[in-house]
């Protein structure tokens, strides 16, 4: 019955394993920060799992804006911790899921004043933004040959701190998928031949054991 409890967990791991992966960026590409003004603005700003989404800590004594897609003010950071999102952006709504396909509600305007939602006092924000990821299913055209890494775009998200104007800057590259190793459906068939495996060594033992028993009557 071990075996058996053994076998059947590691198929389920294995069979779950698209669903884990399903929440990470993607393999295919990774974004890199290559600047952040202003300089020595005491800004921490990270890209998280490849391509999926930024980071940004504020650790100055600065506020610091976030611009959404139309030049509107998307997100706050203060300098007590204070976090905020502009209700009244776009991005306040497409940001939510990496593919954008998010419904905005109507009379959103990014053009009037912000609306500001308190998220918490941490400090730090984090977000999809699709400037920094590549949003097409269809690979890009920069991508000649896919086994070798490839520059797609430069990509620019505007922010303020203390209302001096800067930027986080940085580049998404193509990256190949390394080949060694095994593929998914390869694993996926190894757990089910642990499984059947499993399953027959537990028959075959309660047939022994019957049968001992039946001998030993």
């Amino acid at each position: 019955m071990r075996i058996l409890t053994w076998g059947a967990a590691a198929a389920v791991l294995l069979a779950c394993a698209p669903v884990a992966l399903a929440h990470e960026g993607s393999p295919n590409f990774l974004s890199q920060i290559n600047e952040v003004t202003p300089a020595g603005s005491g800004l921490d700003v990270q890209v998280l799992n490849r391509d999926d989404r930024l980071l940004l800590i504020n650790g100055s004594d600065k506020t610091v804006l976030i611009e959404g897609y139309e030049g509107e003010p998307y997100a706050r950071l203060e300098p007590d911790g204070t976090v905020s999102v502009n209700k009244d952006s776009r991005a306040y709504y497409i940001n939510e899921e990496r593919d954008g396909k998010v419904g905005v509600p109507d009379g959103v305007d990014s053009k009037g004043e912000p609306d500001w939602e308190e998220l918490s006092r941490t400090g730090r924000f984090e977000w999809h933004d699709h400037r920094m990821h590549w949003m097409s299913e269809d690979d890009p055209e920069e991508v000649k040959d896919k086994d070798v890494r490839t520059k797609v775009y430069d990509w620019k998200v505007p922010i303020s701190v203390d209302d001096r104007e800067g930027l986080i800057a940085g580049t998404l590259f193509w990256t190949p998928v390394p080949s060694s190793g095994p593929s998914l459906p390869l694993l996926l068939g190894l757990g089910a031949l642990v499984l059947v495996s499993a399953v027959a060594a537990v028959v075959k033992l309660r047939r022994r054991t019957a049968s001992t028993a039946s001998e030993a009557w």
